[in-house]
């Protein structure tokens, strides 16, 4: 919680800088020479004004949080041009007579957000190719995580992402937290979940909690529970695993666990790596599903094979991408890592929450081939 509070101050320590920046910038754009006589406080007055406008109308177009997401990559990419001109004029030596600065910055700004939106909208596939010592029969997993469904596609979008999962033919099908969201209908949540129970594989589907399934403000709110959700993925065929191993096949084992929030936000409890896997048999392949990727050296330890997560949406935003590690809060942000003879991979999302940009990452679903190597 003290870390969440500690973010949160620091965005809106951020948001406030940017405000306060652009509104002393805004006003070099004009070269009006009734605002060029203006002084300091005027000419500041009507840059923060304009600023502020600007926001309130992008959070009519969008919603609120991604206005201020504008607004913020607009301040951080204006002082970056202003300082790469500052220094072009201090090594040239030489000045220049308009304010290119800022005009370079907005350019740049609206490439960029569109880039980000595409990115965040758009759906990509990634492959990843993998060996192991063990007994196993070639298998093909495909996996996604992070869909809030009615966020960025609702449930006929969802549908459509699935036929491009399921013409991949996969062995298995693994769903690796945030299924749903608060925003979420229960209509929503009913019709994906059919589409899912619809995807052919030979080893089934299976599923994993995240954060956001449980609902952050309660059942009344999206009209559906935790359990209602659990009741309906069951009812259509999908596996929900909570703290437990599963044999598939006799091939290898399948390890679903609680989503770490249970212990960092609600006070709960899940079961350790070891716990789970104490009773397996070793020599069979071991892959956990963990909705976030914490925990990595406690895996690698156990000897699990693979273990697969989401949550991070990819780092989200160029230049923070790496944020969720440098505080601790991630092993890994996104893609693959071994760790002694274990491999992680931690996916981007097949969409997105809050923000409705990916500027440092793409959403994705993921392929995962398996082989028996040397």
């Amino acid at each position: 919680m003290t870390m969440w509070i500690i973010i949160m101050w620091t965005v809106i320590a951020f948001v406030m800088a940017a405000l306060f920046y652009l509104g002393d910038r805004v006003p070099n754009l004009f070269e009006f020479e009734s605002i060029s006589q203006w002084g300091h406080f005027k000419k500041f007055s009507l840059g923060l004004l304009m600023t502020l406008g600007f926001s309130g109308l992008l959070a009519l177009c969008i919603d609120f949080v991604n206005a201020l997401v504008c607004v913020m990559y607009l301040a951080m990419i204006w002082a970056v041009s202003d300082f790469a001109f500052w220094l072009i004029e201090k090594i040239g030596g030489f000045t220049f007579t308009h304010y290119y600065a800022g005009w370079i910055a907005l350019f740049v700004t609206v490439v960029a957000l569109s880039l980000g939106w595409y990115f965040n909208h758009k759906v990509w596939q990634t492959d990843y190719e993998l060996t192991t010592s063990k007994e196993i029969p070639d298998l093909k997993i495909a996996m996604f995580a992070d869909s809030h469904i009615g966020t960025t596609f609702d449930d006929e979008g969802f549908a459509k992402h699935l036929e491009a999962i399921q013409a991949q033919n996969p062995d298995i099908l693994v769903i690796v937290g945030d299924y749903v969201d608060d925003g979420t209908t229960k209509d929503q949540m009913i019709r994906a979940t059919r589409a899912l129970g619809k995807i052919n594989t030979k080893q089934g589907i299976y599923y994993v909690s995240g954060n956001h399934d449980k609902g952050y403000y309660g059942a009344t709110y999206r009209g559906f529970s935790e359990q209602d959700l659990i009741n309906e993925l069951q009812n259509n065929g999908i596996v929900v695993l909570q703290d437990e191993a599963i044999l598939i096949n006799n091939d290898f084992y399948l390890i679903g666990r609680r989503d770490y929030s249970e212990v960092k936000e609600r006070g709960g409890k899940r079961k350790s790596i070891n716990a789970l896997t104490s009773d397996l048999d070793k020599n069979k392949y071991m892959i956990v599903l963990d909705h976030q990727p914490v925990e990595y050296d406690k895996d690698a330890e156990a000897e699990v094979d693979l273990v697969l997560n989401g949550h991070t949406h990819g780092g989200q935003l160029f230049p923070f991408n790496q944020v969720g590690k440098w505080i601790g809060a991630n092993d890994l942000v996104y893609g693959h890592e071994k760790r002694k003879n274990t491999d992680f991979i931690v996916t981007s999302g097949i969409s997105d929450w809050a923000i409705k940009f990916k500027t440092g990452t793409k959403s994705e679903f993921v392929i995962i081939n398996i082989k028996k190597g040397e």
